[in-house]
């Protein structure tokens, strides 16, 4: 990247040379750590700049995509139990935006909210075949319903 080009006249490039250009204009009236900042600040587009560049910010491939789905299924699992999991958290815990979230569960043909309902469904009816001794209700508490009756219709419309 050393040896590239970029034209200061449009996109990214412009941003970054416009942004530098004026530092480079006002930087002798700053005081020394404003000036270390503004620096920083000119680094960090700078960098930015040669990420896409260099296709990072490129829209993500389906093997990608997939993997990552792969990578939030796993989380759901792991976090069955919690009856307050939500989209939002999900998406926050793995950095993406919820309608990122929606859009890859959407290429599986399901939401969010049906896949988890799903996966705690399969996790009560595992454990009331294992355990018939068991209440119904403490067994899909446990697996994140928050209520019997909520859990008996999810069971039945199953």
């Amino acid at each position: 990247m050393t040896a590239t080009a970029f034209s200061g006249r449009d996109g990214s490039a412009a941003l970054v040379a416009t942004y530098v250009a004026r530092l480079a204009r006002e930087a002798a009236g700053f005081d020394a750590s404003v000036g270390r900042q503004f620096a920083a600040t000119a680094l960090d587009l700078l960098a930015l700049l040669i990420d896409e560049r260099r296709g990072r910010f490129v829209s993500q491939a389906p093997e990608t995509a997939a993997a990552t789905l792969v990578r939030v299924q796993d989380h759901i699992r792991r976090h069955l139990c919690d009856p307050d999991m939500s989209p939002a958290g999900i998406a926050a815990a793995h950095f993406m935006s919820v309608r990122y979230l929606h859009k890859l569960f959407e290429q599986e043909g399901v939401t969010v909210g049906e896949w988890i309902r799903t996966q705690r469904l399969e996790r009560c009816r595992r454990d009331l075949l294992r355990s018939p001794g068991h209440a119904a209700a403490t067994v899909a508490r446990r697996w994140g319903f928050v209520s019997p009756s909520h859990f008996s219709r999810a069971f039945r419309a199953a």
